[in-house]
């Protein structure tokens, strides 16, 4: 693919293109990991005097630039902040903010700065052929979604991957890269972050999930996080998919400049209305890709097809499906891609059922958008909640969801900001403060739990804040939970810790 005109965030238009201007263009790459590793390799493909600079020096980066040094890449471990003199573009990883140093220098100077999204959107058709891609972005449920729309495509006997933010790079796979040769569509995921440096993306269709405070310390506010998101709608060609509980996701579609013919197509948990998906009678239907969508609707799926039915992960399959059908996907593949679909661990996982109480582990629910969701699915229940909180409140998401909570086991960092939301707006529901920091930790909670929860109840670890307070990522912390749960499930009878 022929460049075009770059409009970057930081610095005046500059025409970039790719990858003719590539040969002998200095270029620094800024972070390494697993965007930033292909985008430098890539560019060296290509010709450019790649520079890479990243602000760590453990192990991983170690091993990183040392397979870049063995091709010839200049790699700067330990300084991210300073921009080399003769730079003339600058390429990110998603996670610099965007007042770093190095963007500050980069304006200054004149320098565009690229995300690895936009440079994989522009090296689209230079070593393999270029494909539709079908893009999600949302507060919560992107992964979930990706995958929902893998499994159908793929029922569709169409060859595609699930890539982009779910951790696959997508300048290895625009590149053609095995197993990523022979592709006919993407579903490809993308953060706030990753749209934010993606200026000349155009997908074939995209949806946004959801829109609730996330990341603001990193956008600098909510007006400038959606706008982020939204840019996922630019340029679209058949569809932009709408939340239309979320009315904020519909007004992003109002906003983007689209292709002419591009349609506003909506889901809901609702019956639906023309040009929506939604819900009647245990039925997932279509009333956007079918003929006279004033008086016709298409049965897609059963609600029992989605694993698990909650009605977060039901949105998740309307929002999948709607994609799928916009790139004119059968009904028969829509139903055969969710009954094979399987979510990742830490969703909404249940581990065990003991004594009649269900233990269910939604370590992913990291902000309290994903946990109200969570939330919502059972009842009553005990919550197990805390962590680092990242800048949110939780007020709106205690009173939304008090009477459903039996009780709240609180560990963390910021468990104080959930336990004072929890006195305000809760005050009937006890609250049992787990102090401890070690590994026992999450045992404790679990124990906790247990002496409150009754039969038919859920235990459920949905902590609404991030993990790295305590645990290595989300991961680890569900792992925790469920080695915990399943203590108490082979414990002989009488055992107490």
């Amino acid at each position: 693919m022929g460049g075009g005109e770059l409009t970057s965030p930081t610095a005046p238009a500059e025409s970039i293109r790719v990858p003719e201007d590539l040969e002998g263009l200095p270029v620094v790459v800024a972070g390494l990991g697993v965007s930033g590793l292909p985008a430098a390799k890539a560019l060296h493909r290509f010709g450019a005097r790649v520079t890479a600079v990243n602000g760590g020096d453990g192990e991983g980066p170690r091993r990183q630039a040392a397979e870049l040094d063995a091709l010839g890449v200049e790699v700067r471990l330990g300084d991210d902040r300073t921009l080399p003199e003769d730079a003339r573009l600058v390429v990110t990883t998603p996670g610099f903010r965007p007042d770093s140093p190095l963007f500050a220098a980069a304006a200054k100077a004149g320098v565009p700065v690229w995300g690895d999204v936009e440079l994989a959107w522009r090296l689209r058709g230079v070593a393999a052929p270029a494909v539709p891609w079908l893009a999600v972005t949302g507060t919560n449920g992107k992964t979930t979604t990706v995958q929902m729309l893998a499994e159908i495509l793929g029922a569709a006997g169409l060859k595609t991957a699930p890539v982009g933010n779910i951790g696959v790079s997508l300048i290895d796979v625009v590149l053609g890269t095995p197993p990523f040769d022979d592709l006919d569509v993407l579903a490809v995921e993308l953060s706030s972050y990753q749209l934010h440096w993606a200026p000349s993306l155009r997908p074939h269709s995209a949806a946004v999930l959801n829109l609730a405070p996330d990341h603001l310390d990193w956008h600098g506010s909510m007006e400038a996080y959606a706008a982020d998101k939204g840019r996922i709608y630019e340029g679209n060609e058949v569809a932009c998919v709408y939340n239309a509980a979320d009315p904020a996701t519909e007004e992003l579609v109002r906003g983007a400049d689209v292709a002419e013919g591009c349609r506003a197509i909506g889901f809901t948990l609702g019956s639906p209305g023309p040009s929506q998906l939604g819900v009647v009678e245990g039925l997932l239907v279509d009333r956007a890709f079918v003929a006279d969508r004033q008086r016709n609707a298409q049965e897609l799926a059963e609600v029992s097809d989605v694993t698990p039915a909650a009605p977060h992960n039901v949105a998740n399959a309307l929002a999948a499906a709607a994609l799928a059908r916009a790139h004119g996907v059968p009904p028969t593949a829509v139903r055969d891609g969710l009954r094979a679909f399987r979510p990742d661990a830490h969703r909404i996982a249940t581990v065990a059922e003991i004594d009649g109480v269900e233990y269910v582990d939604d370590s992913k629910a990291t902000n309290t958008h994903a946990a109200e969701a969570s939330l919502a699915a059972y009842g009553p229940l005990v919550w197990i909640a805390g962590g680092l909180a990242k800048g949110a409140t939780f007020d709106g998401l205690v009173q939304r969801s008090a009477e459903r909570l039996r009780a709240v086991v609180l560990l963390g960092a910021d468990r104080a900001l959930i336990a004072e939301a929890l006195a305000r707006h809760a005050p009937e529901v006890p609250v049992v403060d787990v102090e401890r920091t070690d590994t026992g930790a999450m045992a404790a909670a679990v124990d906790a739990a247990r002496s409150h929860a009754r039969p038919g109840d859920t235990v459920l670890l949905a902590p609404a804040c991030a993990s790295m307070d305590m645990f290595v990522n989300y991961h680890a912390r569900g792992d925790a939970f469920a080695a915990a749960v399943r203590e108490w499930e082979t414990a002989p009878a009488g055992n107490e810790h």
